[in-house]
């Protein structure tokens, strides 16, 4: 097996653990928050957290490492549109997902603060669940079409 297929495969690998990580914490967040329940969400913002520092990080610092190689052993210029795109898309994704990792971790400090303590979630953590999920749909949108532009390599604007 040659080094490209072995990175190809790693890239393809970690771009499965972050999209899917993503999109399974995601549900979850989403669900338990219109749940009601503060022990669920005490529970579910913390294991949320958890997967992104396990799961996401790994996987957006191998991203990027395993693609470029990729592109290095392929001999793709970085302005060939597709990459390009898929870049930039990558990027805008990296920072939607820098303040949902500030807002979940807020968000589970509430939770447990709350369950711990008076019982009540502050106002707060609803205004920060929205602003959560305003983040995260259009970060896994990008996500998406980074998948489309990584699989189909559509010509573009060439």
């Amino acid at each position: 097996m040659t080094a490209y297929f072995v990175v190809k495969w790693i890239h393809v690998l970690s771009s499965v653990v972050l999209v899917g990580t993503g999109f399974g914490t995601a549900f979850y967040m989403v669900f338990v928050n219109r749940s009601g329940s503060l022990d669920a969400q005490a529970v579910v913002s913390r294991l949320v957290v958890r997967a992104d520092w396990w799961f996401t990080t790994p996987a957006v610092v191998v991203q990027p490492a395993s693609g470029l190689y990729l592109v290095y052993l392929a001999g793709w210029p970085l302005a060939t549109p597709w990459l390009a795109l898929s870049i930039v898309l990558f990027v805008v994704t990296g920072a939607l997902w820098l303040p949902v990792m500030w807002l979940q971790l807020r968000m589970a400090a509430m939770a447990a603060a709350a369950r711990d303590g008076s019982g009540e979630l502050p106002a707060k953590y609803r205004q920060y669940a929205r602003w959560w999920e305003m983040l995260g749909y259009p970060a896994f949108v990008a996500m998406l079409a980074v998948f489309y532009l990584m699989v189909v390599k559509p010509p573009l604007w060439e």
